[in-house]
């Protein structure tokens, strides 16, 4: 057997599959597309998590859009995070040219131009469906993670939540608890110390100064109601396919802080809500964090620890997770190592730091007998990539070099009007877009606040008099002048009897009179 047999039985051997899967596209040997290798996917393993790293321009936005496309034809919701705006092109049928004709001919794949049923949603300012979650819905545990705070803060936060909860005082925003915070130092503190312990307003001015921070990247249009259910991410559409649900974030890409605070909550509340699934013949839902980066690059140790733990355990809800960015460093370790596909399109070695990091990716791919994998790394053209996944079995399969097919959607953006238009005939948007500011805690600690300092002021000030009555000083002073008038008149009257009998006012003694 010479040798490109060995390379077309050993890919056709690893990349068969029993179930469902998806074809990405044909294995390259020696710069050329084998239409007999097609590399295939199996459903059941998308929800062991993936990777798409790759340097700029090499195609990683439209893996992306291929992968997601893909699993909504096979009946999986996807989840993707549109930071550069790029991804609303999945809602509409793609275009056949001569370069995608040329492209599918060398890999033997038909092309079929199609759309995906599509939610846009927003977190912003942008159109789409609302997302939100109330502060409540946090808990102090992931509210403390967030705001990066010690162990002493995070008690106070503790304190806090167990106190609204106990005197139900709905946290649902921002507002809320930055109320709760001042009540706990000020009206409110010898309440609270009573039955929870004492809070210093120290710690509490550093929690504040957290929450500001958070503020100022724009979380108060995320913190609130209506709270978005993940339900709605699991959708199909009348024909069973799963529907992609879009959340634009292009107006967010300087505000890390507020991107990591929202997938945390996404991925707890995934996690908290969707039951244990076990091995499923495909995942219930997989989601795509463009850009991953900027969760990791800004998030604190608690946070990246939270991330961890989640990516582990997530996969037996039956959720997939893909990662995609420039450098496969740009996720830990302990993250990278829990990935089940691997999709490396080419990087570029331009310094003595660049080709280490080569060589250094090229160690996570398994060894091949027909590729150097950090000379192939530099090789790759547009659209072209090293795979390496999991089979049926959650083997490892053999590396390929892959010539990609192309999306059967739209590459690129929609217009406004189609956004629009979009919008206008979600199911959920009318749901989530309505502004509710219910009665809580913000409401109603003001209204105590109040209260009690009506309460002070009434004990400081007199009480009004009624017009008949007299104040006591009023009376003290009128006993007084009595008394003084009293003796005057006394005084006058002794003077005048000791004058008349001529005892008084040091007068001279008349002779004769003893």
């Amino acid at each position: 057997m010479d040798k490109i047999d060995a390379f077309k039985q050993q890919l056709i051997t690893g990349y068969t599959t029993i179930g469902e899967s998806i074809t990405l596209g044909a294995a390259l040997f020696e710069g050329q597309a084998q239409k007999e290798t097609q590399i295939k996917i199996p459903l059941r393993t998308l929800n062991r998590h993936g990777l798409i790293a790759g340097a700029t321009g090499t195609g990683k936005t439209v893996t992306l859009q291929i992968i997601a496309e893909n699993m909504c034809n096979a009946g999986i919701p996807v989840l993707l995070m549109d930071l550069k705006g790029d991804l609303s092109g999945i809602a509409k049928a793609g275009i056949l040219n001569p370069k995608i004709e040329e492209r599918h001919a060398a890999i033997g794949i038909d092309f079929k131009p199609n759309g995906v049923t599509t939610e846009f949603l927003t977190l912003s300012k942008e159109q789409g469906a609302r997302l939100r979650a109330t502060v409540s819905e946090f808990g102090p545990v992931l509210f403390s993670k967030i705001l990066d705070l010690n162990d002493t803060q995070s008690g106070i936060v503790a304190i806090l939540f167990k106190y609204a909860d106990d005197k139900k005082l709905p946290l649902l925003d921002l507002k809320d608890f930055k109320q709760l915070l001042q009540y706990s130092t000020g009206d409110g503190k010898e309440e609270i110390k009573k039955e929870y312990g004492n809070i210093t307003s120290t710690s509490t001015s550093t929690i504040l100064r957290k929450i500001i921070e958070l503020e100022s990247q724009g979380a108060e249009l995320f913190f609130g109601e209506k709270s978005f259910e993940v339900s709605d991410l699991v959708r199909t559409d009348a024909n069973g396919k799963g529907i992609a649900s879009v959340i634009r974030l292009s107006d967010i890409q300087d505000k890390p802080k507020l991107f990591s605070t929202f997938m945390l909550c996404l991925l707890a509340e995934v996690y908290a809500s969707f039951p244990e699934a076990g091995d499923l013949e495909k995942p219930k839902l997989c989601i795509f964090i463009d850009e991953a980066h900027l969760i990791f690059n800004e998030a604190s140790k608690a946070l990246l620890d939270q991330i961890e733990s989640i990516i582990k355990l997530i996969r037996s809800k039956g959720v997939g997770i893909y990662f995609i960015t420039q450098n496969p460093y740009d996720v830990p370790d302990s993250v990278l190592s829990q990935l089940g596909l691997k999709v490396q399109h080419a990087l570029r070695a331009f310094t003595e730091k660049d080709r280490k990091a080569i060589k250094k990716t090229a160690e996570n791919y398994p060894i091949s007998e027909f590729y150097k994998t950090d000379e192939l790394l530099t090789s790759l053209g547009i659209g072209q990539a090293l795979i390496s996944a999991l089979n049926e079995k959650g083997i490892p399969t053999p590396l390929a070099a892959v010539h990609l097919r192309a999306p059967a959607s739209r590459i690129g953006t929609l217009t406004a009007q189609e956004i629009t238009e979009n919008i206008s005939a979600s199911k959920i948007a009318a749901k989530y877009n309505e502004v509710i500011d219910r009665e809580s805690a913000y409401e109603i600690l003001t209204g105590k606040i109040k209260d009690l300092e009506e309460q002070k002021e009434t004990v400081e000030k007199p009480k009004p008099l009624k017009k008949d009555e007299k104040s006591v000083l009023e009376k003290v002073t009128e006993n007084t002048m009595a008394r003084q008038i009293g003796r005057t008149v006394m005084k006058e009257v002794a003077r005048g009897l000791l004058g008349v009998l001529g005892l008084g006012g040091g007068s001279k003694k008349k002779k004769g009179w003893f």
